[in-house]
């Protein structure tokens, strides 16, 4: 009982507690929920609960005053957020990963997500953080159960493809840019590269593997069109005399699929072929066993015939 339990815990076959807590650290229902939301009593990643002030908070893309905001200038605001809550957390501890929520709904608006290195500085982060303030605003810090977020993330947002917009019950992750990336987590990367002689695994976020996926997914993209366009080129008639070829030779180019009948054909041909080796393996048998058979029916002739002679005509010894 006590591992099915656990094994259904934080699952929506749990009716006990709820899996959108255990999964994102905030539900939609809050503290009207059917369900528990338990609270881990200890946990290398905190939550700041509503940290991040949209400047389009009221309207998307509309500032307060019903002008429409730059997109640039939005993400050079949320940037400059990103550097100095990421400078000020440092201060407890090694930083795996800092997410900031871009979702629109009231339980993860603005939320913000910090995974530590160690459960220990997470819990020192939270100790100095309580009763502090933030542009006039009270810090909420609790842990959060969040531990894996490629689990608590919308894959469908990675994609473009997320029809809930930002009311999504998963977290939406707003990204920074590389440059500013790797200004904040190149001390953690350089300072791991000097020991990678003891420890050859470095960790990296979430964020960062999510980031260089989606670059490495367009860069595989645009290879594939650029050697698709490089092929159409090199056989097309003008192209063909004046073509480049590498120094190791002619590329091989991948073999042409079959269709259905000539697949078909060649799986009976190879049963065909398999079946007379099979065939040629038991006739070698069969005439090996008979040999062996007739050898020994001549040796035990020789030998009766041996032992039915006279003792003096045996090897012309006579006893």
């Amino acid at each position: 009982m006590a591992e099915h339990l656990a094994s259904i815990f934080g699952t929506e076959k749990d009716r006990v507690n709820c899996p959108f807590y255990f999964k994102i650290g905030a539900c939609r229902h809050g503290d009207r929920c059917s369900r528990l939301h338990t609270k881990p009593s200890i946990s290398p990643t905190i939550l700041l609960s509503n940290m991040y002030q949209r400047p389009d908070m009221i309207t998307p893309g509309v500032d307060a005053q019903g002008h429409p905001i730059d997109p640039h200038k939005m993400q050079e605001h949320f940037e400059e957020f990103y550097e100095d809550l990421f400078e000020e957390l440092s201060k407890y501890g090694e930083i795996e990963s800092l997410n900031v929520c871009d979702n629109l709904a009231d339980h993860m608006v603005g939320n913000v997500y910090v995974q530590f290195r160690e459960e220990e500085q997470a819990a020192n982060a939270l100790k100095n953080l309580s009763g502090r303030f933030y542009a006039g605003r009270p810090i909420i810090v609790d842990f959060s159960p969040v531990t894996d977020f490629r689990e608590a993330t919308c894959r469908q947002y990675e994609e473009n493809s997320c029809n809930r917009g930002g009311y999504c019950n998963f977290m939406h992750l707003k990204r920074i840019s590389r440059e500013l990336r790797r200004h904040l987590f190149g001390r953690y990367h350089r300072r791991h590269s000097r020991s990678r002689s003891r420890s050859p695994y470095r960790h990296k976020s979430y964020e960062e593997r999510s980031h260089r996926s989606h670059s490495r997914k367009y860069d595989d993209r645009d290879q594939y069109y650029e050697s698709r366009s490089r092929r159409h080129q090199s056989t097309s008639p003008g192209h063909r005399k004046g073509r480049s070829r590498s120094p190791g030779g002619r590329r091989e180019r991948s073999p042409v699929r079959d269709g259905s009948e000539e697949r078909r054909a060649r799986i009976e041909q190879w049963n065909r072929e398999k079946e007379q080796a099979d065939l040629a393996k038991n006739a070698n048998a069969e005439v090996l066993d008979h040999k062996s058979e007739n050898n020994e029916k001549g040796y035990a002739q020789n030998e009766d015939q041996y032992y039915g002679q006279h003792p003096s005509q045996r090897n012309g010894y006579a006893y």
